[in-house]
């Protein structure tokens, strides 16, 4: 009996798994995965990984704005200790926007909200040539429903590593 529960335990554990209702699953960045197979404790303090979960790779911005709340900075303050640390990093900021307006609208929107960012990472001494932004406006959503909620999530900065700083 014990082998039919611990069956069952792994079905329901793997349907879990492969349940998502995101569209473009942006936290897999810097090409190491989400979890990369390792527990949080587990994981190098210099890898893309650790940035992601750890530092934090995103920040969300208010309705109709591009102003970096506290939290936000805050995060951003971990990116460029992180940054400062990690000198073989180069980072792409995407800057992203809710479904709200139209495409040209949130497509400048997203670059004000890449610029914030990467203008803040600046200001805390990250090297100007080792960013480049982009702007997705609202073609890349997290989440797709006429909700605050799902609004929220897709109004954001995501920093990107790339290995490799080559100038």
């Amino acid at each position: 009996m014990s082998g039919l529960k611990l069956a069952v335990a792994a079905v329901a554990v793997l349907g879990l798994a492969a349940c998502s209702n995101n569209r473009w699953d942006d936290t897999a960045n810097g090409g190491a995965g989400a979890g990369a197979g390792l527990g949080a404790g587990a994981l190098d303090p210099a890898s893309p990984a650790y940035f992601q979960q750890t530092i934090g790779d995103r920040v969300l911005f208010a309705v109709d704005q591009s102003t970096l709340s506290p939290a936000a900075q805050g995060i951003l303050q971990g990116q460029a200790r992180w940054l400062t640390q990690n000198a073989d990093y180069v980072v792409t900021i995407e800057g992203h926007a809710d479904e709200q307006g139209t495409r040209e609208y949130n497509l400048a929107l997203g670059a004000r909200r890449a610029n914030a960012a990467r203008e803040y990472l600046i200001s805390q001494g990250v090297a100007g040539h080792r960013m480049k932004v982009v702007s997705y406006g609202k073609e890349r959503p997290l989440e797709i429903c006429s909700e605050e909620a799902c609004y929220a999530k897709n109004r954001r900065a995501v920093t990107v590593l790339a290995g490799g700083l080559t100038g």
